[in-house]
């Protein structure tokens, strides 16, 4: 793949992570701080939604006060309506998107709103966002199928793209949350939303609990798609659904083959990889990854350690 503009990675894990394991909110800031050293600059850093649902966000606010500002920082969050949003604008986020599902049973368990509702809502949402100074976008949950139904296509986005246009939202992020989608699925549906909206208005997110999160990574930077979230050692669980795969594409192991690929993150490898093995010790959470455990493809003129294999 030829050499190409920078892919901007956002790290999903101080909201993916902590929503399922909770730690004390000086984790949290020593987390993004790591990460910023390591050159990241795109958050989701919270949600903005109600503590008894997820206690392992109620202190949103203070980890939003918390975080060094250093030039090129975004900060995003998740919001569940227009309470959450206004506590968003309030923390000083600069984008927050709402949480609507794809899937039925799933809206009303994370939210407890149908799909038909929450677009009301999120309607009101965006009336809200245009008189204060925030971005407001719109999670697809379940975009690809799931979490327990049947894969979803490109036709079946179509009335649901078209209602999020008709009220003023067009920046979306696709997730494959049940990890559904190979690389002819990523394309099917993503060529599908371009037809809505430009590529620099999508973000896809996905979650990696069928292994095959990093297979989806080229074909999204050949669909032009340059907005792509992850998450630290492939972290990640919903309090929702307890016991399930959870966790976001590894980012160390996206960042490696996208820059073997030829696809610049300007995100430095070692100190992302320290990080996450810091993380994966210090909450004791299911984590996933490869090259935090082999270390990196060595450039020219460096070596690795072998590895050793048991016969």
């Amino acid at each position: 793949m030829p050499q190409t503009e920078r892919v901007r990675i956002r790290e999903i894990a101080p909201r993916l992570t902590f929503q399922d394991h909770v730690v004390p909110t000086e984790v949290k800031i020593e987390l993004v701080r790591r990460l910023l050293d390591a050159g990241i600059r795109s958050f989701e850093l919270s949600s903005f939604v109600r503590p008894d649902l997820v206690p392992g966000l109620a202190d949103a606010e203070k980890v939003f006060a918390k975080i060094p500002r250093v030039p090129g920082l975004s900060l995003g969050c998740c919001v569940g309506n227009i309470r959450g949003l206004a506590r968003a604008v309030d923390a000083g986020a600069d984008t927050a998107s709402f949480l609507l599902s794809a899937d039925e049973e799933f809206a009303r368990a994370n939210i407890g709103q149908s799909t038909a509702e929450s677009l009301a809502a999120l309607e009101r949402m965006a009336a809200f966002a245009a008189d204060h100074d925030i971005v407001l976008g719109t999670y697809l949950i379940f975009a690809w199928g799931g979490p327990t139904g049947p894969a979803r296509g490109g036709e079946e986005l179509e009335p649901l793209a078209r209602r999020l246009l008709d009220i003023g939202v067009d920046r979306w992020i696709l997730a494959d949350s049940a990890g559904y989608a190979a690389p002819p699925q990523i394309r099917e549906l993503v060529n599908a939303a371009l037809n809505h909206v430009p590529a620099d208005h999508l973000t896809v997110q996905i979650h990696d609990g069928r292994g095959m999160g990093l297979a989806a990574l080229l074909p999204l930077i050949e669909l032009g798609i340059r907005n792509i979230d992850t998450s630290l050692a492939g972290s990640g669980g919903h309090p929702a659904m307890p016991g399930t795969q959870g966790g976001g594409v590894c980012t160390e192991d996206a960042v490696q083959l996208l820059e073997l690929a030829g696809v610049p993150t300007g995100i430095d490898l070692p100190r992302l990889i320290d990080t996450a093995n810091w993380l994966a010790d210090e909450i004791g959470a299911p984590s996933k990854g490869f090259v935090r455990h082999t270390d990196p493809v060595p450039a020219a003129g460096q070596s690795t350690q072998p590895l050793s294999f048991a016969w």
